[in-house]
């Protein structure tokens, strides 16, 4: 099948914008500054980095409210622009469970990477297809083949090759950066692999609810952005008084987030402002992209030009030394990147 130009441009910009989005939060999880009590340490701000995300995401809304309404006042047709597309006759609450979902998967996904490697990080997002079958097949009714189960297979294979070759790693260097240990890339791990229960059940109720409705691409994320950024803020202010302390919280008040810690930290360091400004960039276009491939392709190649993006950023990593190689990664990844390929049909 030939693509278009601009397939061409969404489908590389899916993964630049990917790779850029995940080196983004893990360079900032790297970046030390003084936070309010005057003492220099990593930024560990979970939550706030949740919210920063969802700023991206509320970016997305912004860009379609201005391009629909330069749609209008030119008076050109709304239904010959692949931006402004779409459904305008729905309820907005529609996408308040899919941006709690993505808010609670999220953070869970923060958490981890705070104790685990930024390639490991992406590979373990791959678990997402296991419950990603389950959920369509029970809300769904899609039916899981042969096949199905094969690709899922290979993909448990290839998670579990992926957290051997983290905890070998590990043990063969108890601190690659300074910062991991052997609990807490499991921890990190598990983390990250339990969020992917809750982005399928995103995944699911967004197929039934959001792509049925013909909702443009960027008012569907922005939307969820809107919810989701409305509902971190509340929960920073009870998150501010709950004490938890380390590992969890390495803030100045050792609390689940210290918010007011957070912004002194980011004006302190002008390096750290921009990666979570290149962290809001990235999301904004990385979703507005996905949504896009998945529209004008296919899903499946969303999901197999999501999965290519993992191996930038293993070499990226082992570039600069955020993780040491060991031979069963490639090996993790390949089988991961088979499984998935099983899934969509791509071999079979």
């Amino acid at each position: 099948m030939a693509f278009t130009p601009y397939q061409i441009i969404l489908a590389v910009g899916l993964v630049f914008t990917g790779f850029t989005n995940t080196i983004s939060i893990k360079w900032a999880d790297n970046i030390e500054s003084a936070g309010t009590d005057g003492k220099v340490r990593k930024f560990n701000h979970p939550f706030v980095q949740a919210l920063i995300m969802f700023l991206g995401e509320f970016m997305c809304l912004l860009v379609f409210k201005i391009a629909f309404k330069y749609h209008m006042k030119r008076q050109y047709s709304v239904e010959d622009s692949r931006i402004v597309n779409g459904n305008q006759k729905f309820n907005p609450l529609l996408f308040f469970f899919p941006a709690i979902c993505d808010m609670v998967a999220s953070t869970l996904m923060y958490i981890g990477l705070n104790f685990t490697y930024a390639s490991s990080y992406q590979m373990l997002r791959g678990g997402v297809i296991i419950f990603t079958a389950i959920l369509s097949k029970m809300f769904l009714r899609r039916k899981v083949t042969v096949r199905h189960w094969m690709g899922i297979l290979l993909i448990i294979v290839g998670l579990c090759v992926v957290g051997i070759s983290d905890l070998l790693v590990s043990k063969k260097s108890t601190q690659v950066d300074g910062s991991y240990t052997t609990e807490g890339i499991i921890t990190g791990d598990l983390l990250i692999f339990v969020a992917q229960i809750i982005t399928a059940a995103q995944m699911v109720y967004e197929e039934k609810y959001v792509v049925a409705n013909d909702i443009p691409a960027l008012q569907a994320v922005g939307w969820e952005g809107v919810f989701g950024m409305v509902a971190m803020s509340l929960l920073l202010i009870p998150f501010y008084f709950i004490k938890v302390g380390e590992p969890l919280a390495s803030n100045s008040r050792g609390s689940l987030e210290d918010f007011p810690d957070a912004i002194a930290q980011i004006v302190n360091n002008k390096i750290l402002f921009a990666a979570l400004m290149g962290n809001v960039v990235s999301i904004a276009f990385f979703n507005f992209m996905g949504i896009s491939v998945t529209k004008e392709i296919s899903a499946t190649s969303r999901m197999i030009l999501d999965s290519l993006r993992t191996f930038f950023i293993w070499t990226f990593s082992l570039a600069v030394g955020w993780q040491a190689f060991h031979f069963l990664q490639p090996i993790g990844f390949g089988t991961l990147l088979i499984g998935m390929c099983v899934y969509n049909n791509m071999i079979i």
